[in-house]
């Protein structure tokens, strides 16, 4: 009878290694711009109704409670949940918040159209696209990201929103 070959050490360590990635439980924080799995429909229901329903990664924590704090003055607008749905909102947001370098800053005033990375990635934009009528403003992601709802903001993947000037779609290829 022959004896099995032994395995190699780097093998070895390459198939605990994937053995324990898979028995650790799904990372909650830093999810980054994806959307959670477990989106609690109040979040779609309540928050998607006016807006993108943002990914939690794009804010930091302090922001997040900031933000469900004041409901009531929520950006110019009235947005008052009952103190259940707050609580369970902020929960799931302080859970699924953004911990990584991108959006360890908090952006003046809790927006994330004036977070450092968002200016960054959106420098090019001129500022009369925000106002075309298929736009609206910088918070509509969906204007121009086809997959905003589920968190892809992936550049391969935009379209060009009706309006845009001669200047601004040549600006829009760069």
């Amino acid at each position: 009878m022959k004896k099995l070959a032994s395995i190699r050490p780097a093998a070895k360590a390459a198939a605990l290694c994937m053995l324990a990635l898979q028995t650790l439980p799904s990372a909650q924080a830093d999810s980054g711009r994806a959307m959670p799995r477990n989106v609690p429909s109040a979040y779609t229901q309540e928050c998607a109704a006016c807006h993108t329903a943002y990914p939690p990664g794009l804010l930091p924590a302090a922001s997040w409670n900031r933000v469900m704090t004041g409901l009531t003055k929520h950006y110019g607008t009235d947005a008052s949940l009952d103190a259940a749905t707050v609580r369970q909102l902020n929960q799931w947001l302080q859970a699924h918040a953004g911990t990584y370098q991108r959006v360890n800053e908090e952006p003046p005033e809790d927006r994330i159209t004036r977070s450092a990375w968002f200016e960054r990635k959106h420098r090019k934009i001129e500022p009369a696209a925000w106002r075309l009528a298929s736009v609206k403003s910088a918070a509509n992601c969906a204007a121009c990201h086809n997959g905003a709802d589920q968190g892809q903001f992936d550049d391969h993947d935009l379209r060009m929103p009706a309006g845009l000037d001669a200047r601004s779609r040549r600006a829009w290829n760069d």
